[in-house]
């Protein structure tokens, strides 16, 4: 009975450690963090019909350093 238990525990501890292993590794996959990331900052890239030219680039600008700064990349 008692190894019975043991054997139990050790099949659900293995089991949930190679799950926690493979939601991590999939979820910190390049493809992934780059669909989070273009998600997150999409919104910064609707244009406005009001918005002036210069004052677009603006917001350009910040919308690519904030996406860039999600994926992980560093800037000069």
């Amino acid at each position: 009975m008692n190894n019975c238990r043991i054997a139990k525990i050790i099949i659900v501890f293995s089991s949930l450690s190679y799950l926690s292993v493979s939601f991590l590794r999939n979820y910190n996959s390049l493809e992934n963090i780059e669909k989070r990331c273009i998600l997150k900052f999409e919104k910064d890239f609707k244009i406005n019909l009001e918005t002036s030219h210069e004052e677009w680039n603006q917001i350009l600008d910040l919308a690519d350093n904030n996406y860039l700064k999600c994926i992980g990349i560093t800037q000069y």
